[in-house]
């Protein structure tokens, strides 16, 4: 005779399967609010008809000014931020990585933006800062210095994708949340193939160059 347990077992797993599914959509709907869209469209311009046409904080500050780029950089942020926390405080750490990776794929396919999204970068650090705080502010600050160096975002980006993995390594995650984070780099460094051609011919532009 049957106690229960079984019924209950498979009640639980359902319900840990729906919480996930949705944590994991809401986390693209987060990730597809695109501020690099809707920072310039505030102040009167198209980013998509301005620079290289790349809604993402370089492009902004190259067309728009240093004020609107801070802004779109803090807001996309906090957006890989917010999906990761949704994950993990809701549910659990590995399913926080997962939000992080939608909310990153939701800014580089934003469903609001008719799927014309930018990198992901400041996305998919937002949420090292929840994830793993101290190499988030590490990777944090260590892409502004590069940038500052080097005054070409797309190099300080690609350094902190191929350190993203080693990175929570070294800050002890393990398990499949690192499958999450190295999916994440992944579609950062793919999304940056053009940036990589240029970086090799020498005609890579910096982010103050028009």
């Amino acid at each position: 005779m049957s106690d229960g347990s079984g019924a209950y077992a498979t009640g639980v797993c359902e319900t840990w399967t729906m919480q996930t599914l949705v944590a994991v959509v809401l986390a693209y709907l987060i990730g597809s609010i695109d501020f690099g869209v809707i920072v310039p469209r505030l102040m009167g311009k198209d980013i998509y008809a301005e620079g290289s046409g790349n809604p993402g904080t370089s492009n902004v500050f190259r067309t728009v000014g240093k004020k609107a780029a801070a802004v779109v950089l803090l807001g996309d942020s906090l957006k890989g931020l917010a999906a990761a926390a949704i994950g993990a405080a809701w549910i659990s750490s590995p399913v926080g990585f997962a939000c992080a990776l939608a909310a990153v794929v939701g800014h580089c396919f934003p469903v609001w933006h008719r799927f014309q999204g930018g990198r992901g970068v400041a996305t998919a650090v937002g949420a090292v800062l929840w994830l793993e705080p101290i190499w988030g502010l590490i990777l944090a600050v260590g892409w502004g210095g590069v940038v500052a160096t080097t005054k070409t975002a797309s190099i300080a980006s690609l350094a902190a994708m191929v350190l993203y993995v080693p990175g929570y390594l070294v800050f002890g995650t393990r398990g499949i949340g690192l499958l999450w984070a190295g999916a994440t780099a992944g579609l950062v460094i793919a999304r940056h193939a053009g940036n990589i051609r240029r970086i090799f011919a020498g005609s890579e532009r910096s982010v103050t160059s028009s």
